[in-house]
């Protein structure tokens, strides 16, 4: 590959002891048509001194010895290239490379060879490179989601450490814990996001679909404002490309699934460029009368005004037929003993009929403009619609008797949600004097209005109300079931706005070569509107019981970072985010968030040549204003009213992260994780129902595990055989409600679940533009469950084959 290369001699000769001072390499990586190689790695092999191109390109080498140097450029897939410059003392020498591959051929390689490169993060919203931020993050490429044959988000989060998947109640969408914290469906403070703007996991994302998915640990309010504090998630969806390509796939499985996958791209004109994903998913489960039929079509425009300004247009849309499952249930769960039944993996007790429907579509636009190589400027527009309408029996909340008798009541569901969301991003680096910075200014809004029904139900017989039959879970020739369906009566609309502000600053200023600081701070303004309620049936619209409520909050972020040498760095981190509690204090004026405190310290470290990558980090979160029952009113009374409060509580979060991957050529590649969290109620108060003190809380795992390997041969006789193996540990967690001061029956509300591992094992083959990957999953046929809370517990899928069979253009 050739190389441009010129050494920048100093103004005068360097005598005496100048001549020991370090110098500095600097310099920028271009592809043969001229676009800046991103994520490329830079280093010096006999000193171990290395640093990745930013997304511009450019990269820096700093306290190089002086003398002659020779740097290498490499990226998995591509063979090294070298060159050698003199470094003089105490200056900056100029070293620029230019690759033989172009802009799309090198993304190529990256997405398909470097399978786990270590490359900052979009959701980080700046190209702060990975060992530079304090934070730990965990990025799953669109190769590790193809080879592991992922349709579902949860099934691609397996893969990160701490992040373990619940379930929202009747299974139709996905939420998650991490370091203690629920991630949920969505709303006002949802953490799911797509392309960086908010987002839901309502009727399941497709996964099979996406070009990666973010994580990012910890607090985040600082760039997202009002998010959990476990993490936030970023899906990432396959971009254009300029040159002309695709793929045309067949999964096809266990319990009739199939699904065929398109994806087409290339260039419309020069300066445009196109992508259209699609998919169709037809599927029965290993739930008896559970079926799935998906849609799902994802189409994008690239147009550059110049080699300074492009445009991205998005959008997708997703409709989700499923049918809702309520588990398993718990007998007895209202007395002791309580317990799960023993019946088969498949036993369904929900009604034959009962339905559930997402339709979500999506658009959004992202105009990047760089002003240099040094600024850069992006602004995102999006909306987001989402529509859920469902029918069938309520969640088995207390219905499930000791001998198995459970009395089937009705439920529909009728929901609407709207989001409108902006962002405003300026990216800049400088210097004041010897300081060099990174530089985020931002600022977001974002409108969210959620619309839900109220219904009644009308049988056959004209009789009106929520009760249907009664069923044995058990026995189930027990008693005679009904069949019929009956009629859903819309009787009310309350409709719920609430809107988001928030600017921001991040600064991560170079101090020395070993030493940097990130500082940044984010002021949020939330408005939560008073609802609207519409009575169909007198077709009359009146106000909701709560007032309007304003909740606003700063959310700093504070860090150090050493970097003994440039591969490995150690920081120790400050930040904090906001928690928007519903009810009163004693006075009835409404409460203020809840400020939760995080502090964290890390290792990062890149490898032999930033082909392995390891970060550990150890977290202890504390909310010292946790919002608890109020023992006394206001008149100084023992308190009786669960909405009156006070921000006198806490909880405590402790643990440890562990995450390691590596990519030692295009055929090879692997990661694993380890975390340990313990989550629990450290002053819960004595109020009637008040969480108890030292209770860990539900739904949270001790403990999680996660590795993955892959390789390809390339040898003859072999040539394009791949095989791969994945394993998943989910430890010890509880189930069910967390129990409560003075709780009514005295026994314990929590279920303990024992901790399960599943195993996956893949093979495959390519040939020129064919390939065939097969994949059995939960080799063990492990039995477990999945639980959202004390109602809804399911059990996770037994042994099952998926294949896929693809052209690739």
């Amino acid at each position: 590959m050739p190389a441009l290369a010129q050494a920048q001699a100093p103004a005068g000769a360097l005598t005496g002891p100048m001549r020991q001072r370090p110098g500095t390499i600097k310099g920028i990586i271009r592809t043969r048509d001229g676009q800046p190689a991103a994520f490329v790695s830079v280093g010096i092999p006999k000193s171990g001194k290395g640093a990745n191109t930013a997304e511009d390109g450019s990269f820096q080498l700093t306290g190089v010895a002086p003398g002659p140097q020779v740097l290498q450029v490499s990226c998995v897939g591509l063979q090294p290239q070298q060159q050698t410059v003199t470094v003089e003392a105490g200056q900056t020498t100029r070293a620029d490379f230019a690759l033989t591959e172009n802009a799309a051929q090198l993304q190529e390689i990256i997405v398909t060879g470097a399978r786990v490169v270590n490359r900052p993060a979009s959701a980080s919203k700046s190209d702060i490179a990975p060992l530079d931020l304090p934070q730990s993050i965990g990025v799953v490429t669109s190769t590790v989601i193809a080879d592991q044959q992922v349709n579902r988000l949860g099934d691609v989060l397996k893969n990160v450490s701490g992040v373990s998947l619940t379930q929202q109640r009747g299974g139709v969408a996905e939420t998650f814990s991490a370091r203690g914290y629920s991630i949920g469906v969505g709303g006002a403070g949802g953490s799911i996001f797509k392309n960086g703007l908010i987002s839901n996991t309502q009727g399941f994302p497709d996964a099979s679909t996406l070009e990666s998915v973010e994580v990012l640990k910890g607090a985040a309010a600082l760039l997202y404002g009002n998010v959990s504090g476990g993490l936030i998630i970023n899906m990432v969806t396959k971009k254009p490309r300029y040159v002309w390509g695709g793929s045309v796939e067949m999964r096809a499985g266990s319990y009739g699934f199939y699904k065929p996958i398109v994806d087409v791209y290339g260039p419309l004109t020069k300066k445009l460029a196109f992508r259209v994903v699609g998919t169709y998913e037809n599927a029965q489960s290993y739930r008896d009368v559970v079926t799935q039929k998906r849609f799902y079509v994802n189409p994008s425009l690239l147009y550059k005004f110049s080699d300074k300004t492009e445009l991205l247009v998005q959008g997708d849309y997703l409709r989700s037929n499923i049918t809702p499952d309520a588990g398993v249930g718990v007998v007895n769960l209202n007395a002791e003993p309580q317990f799960l039944p023993t019946t088969p993996r498949a036993r369904f007790i929900n009604m034959n009929w009962a339905y559930n429907v997402t339709d979500q579509a999506s658009g959004s636009a992202v105009l990047t403009h760089r002003f240099s190589e040094q600024w850069r400027l992006s602004a995102i527009a999006g909306v987001q619609d989402t529509r859920v309408r469902g029918f069938g029996a309520a969640v088995p909340n207390n219905a499930i008797a000791a001998n198995g008798d459970y009395t089937r009541s009705l439920s529909a569901v009728g929901t609407s949600e709207r989001d409108y969301n902006g962002q405003l991003n300026l990216n800049g680096k400088f210097a004041t004097g010897p300081l060099r910075h990174q530089l985020l200014v931002g600022g977001d809004a974002l409108r969210i209005s959620t619309t839900s029904a109220a219904f009644k139900y009308q049988g056959a017989n004209g009789k009106v109300g929520t009760a249907y039959d009664v069923i044995n879970i058990l026995d189930r020739a027990k008693y005679t079931e009904r069949t019929d369906v009956p009629a859903v009566l819309d009787t009310a609309r309350t409709t719920s706005p609430s809107y988001r502000f928030g600017t921001y600053v991040q600064d991560l200023i170079t101090l020395t070569p070993r030493f940097k600081v990130l500082a940044g701070v984010r002021y949020s303004y939330q408005n939560t509107q008073q609802t609207s309620i519409f009575n169909q049936d007198k077709q009359r619209e009146r106000g909701g019981p709560a007032a309007n409520k304003v909740d606003k909050a700063f959310s700093p972020k504070a860090a150090l970072i050493y970097q003994p040498l440039p591969l490995l760095s150690v920081y120790g981190s400050y930040a904090n985010n906001f928690i928007v509690n519903t009810g009163t204090d004693v006075y009835l004026q409404n409460l203020s968030p809840s400020l939760v405190n995080q502090y964290e310290a890390g290792v990062k470290s890149e490898l032999l040549g930033s082909r392995l990558f390891a970060n550990l980090s150890v977290y202890r979160y504390r909310n010292n204003n946790f919002a608890q029952i109020a023992p006394l009113d206001q008149y100084g009374q023992p308190n009786g009213n669960t909405n009156l409060k006070e921000l006198s509580g806490e909880t405590t979060s402790d643990g440890v992260d562990l995450d390691v991957s590596g990519s030692f050529s295009q055929n090879f590649y692997f990661n694993a994780g380890y975390a340990h969290n313990f989550m629990r109620y450290t002053n819960a108060g004595t109020a009637k129902g008040s969480p108890v003190n030292g209770e860990r809380l539900t739904n949270n795992p001790a403990n999680t595990a996660n590795a993955a390997i892959f390789y390809t041969f390339d040898r003859p006789g072999l040539r394009g055989l791949k095989i791969g193996a994945s394993a998943f540990y989910t430890g010890q967690r509880l189930g069910g409600n967390n129990n409560t001061v003075g709780q009514d029956g005295g026994f314990n509300r929590t279920i303990a679940l024992p901790g399960f591992t599943t195993l996956d094992l893949s093979a495959g083959y390519a040939y020129q533009h064919f390939s065939i990957l097969a994949k059995l999953s939960n080799v063990t046929n492990e039995l477990n469950y999945l639980v959202h809370d004390r109602y809804s517990i399911n059990p996770i899928p037994p042994r099952q084959f998926l294949a896929t069979v693809g052209y690739h253009f």
